[in-house]
């Protein structure tokens, strides 16, 4: 009996060694994908067609390194030829360069570039891979990120009922540790009233309900949705329209504990009513501010 195939969701995994790549292809791999790590790539084409007649595989997620120096070459047009028939993704990771050094210190694994100096590895690394990170369709930034948090962004936008349309990521953060450089929206809320302030809410973190009720009961909190709502009803259908797989806002306050995760579960459990596919980190909810 003749198989016949079928559109595949493909994901591309690649970015900076050391960024999280294994991470997320486990994470891939616990959302229902059908992973594979360091193919070559003259063998993804192979790899495809073949998952495309198999009926129990509907997506699938590709690591590729800096390594494979035929795939770095080859890779607009490796993207081209599958794209015709299939969906195809491109997840870009990558990290500071201390925070790169320190995690290569810590596991003591040499550079897959096998520099002796790890900083001119890293820069060599970032140059080569600058034009698959123009075209990238999501770009993370792991540096802040731990472990856990990096694998439930994933988790969250490719869950195992399947990929929808566009996924929005709320990120909430703090300025004093850095803007996430992902974001394609960012909104400042450090202009509301801080619960940091207030010696009985300061502890709390603002996923707590005094907190919450706090930040929810001033008067310029209702004025900032009142604006933001009919922004984001705007912007965001304008975003799929344009064929995004992903939107990222970022909502900062000045430590990321209190105001920002308080605003951004509000937008999240707003999305949500609208059917949209939406995931929520809270960056630097656990630093003390």
């Amino acid at each position: 009996m003749k198989r016949h195939s079928k559109n595949l969701l493909i994901v591309i995994l690649t970015g900076l060694s050391g960024a999280g790549k294994t991470i997320a292809l486990h994470a891939f791999e616990d959302s229902g994908f059908f992973c594979v790590d360091n193919m070559p790539s003259s063998l993804i084409r192979k790899l495809v067609d073949l998952t495309s007649r198999t009926p129990s595989i509907s997506k699938i997620a590709v690591g590729i390194d800096v390594r494979d120096r035929k795939f770095l070459s080859d890779f607009s047009d490796t993207v081209s030829a599958l794209r015709k028939s299939h969906k195809v993704e491109i997840i870009f990771l990558e990290a500071l360069d201390e925070v790169l050094v320190r995690r290569f210190k810590e596991t003591r694994r040499p550079h897959p570039l096998g520099y002796k100096d790890l900083r001119k590895a890293l820069h060599r690394e970032t140059a080569l891979l600058a034009p698959i990170r123009k075209e990238a369709d999501k770009i993370i930034d792991s540096s802040v990120l731990t472990p856990h948090q990096l694998r439930k962004l994933v988790t969250e936008s490719y869950l195992k009922k399947g990929h929808r349309e566009m996924s929005v990521s709320l990120i909430s953060f703090g300025y004093k540790y850095g803007v996430p450089k992902e974001a394609d929206l960012l909104f400042d809320v450090r202009f509301l009233p801080n619960p940091y302030f207030i010696p009985k809410l300061k502890p709390l973190p603002g996923t707590s309900p005094n907190v919450r009720k706090y930040v929810l009961s001033l008067n310029e909190t209702k004025l900032f949705f009142d604006k933001l709502n009919p922004l984001l009803d705007y912007v965001i259908p304008l975003y799929k329209k344009e064929g995004r797989s992903y939107l990222t806002v970022g909502i900062g306050c000045t430590g990321g504990r209190h105001r920002s995760p308080v605003i951004s579960e509000e937008i999240r459990k707003r999305l949500v009513k609208k059917k949209l596919n939406v995931s929520l980190t809270h960056r630097d909810i656990l630093y003390k501010t």
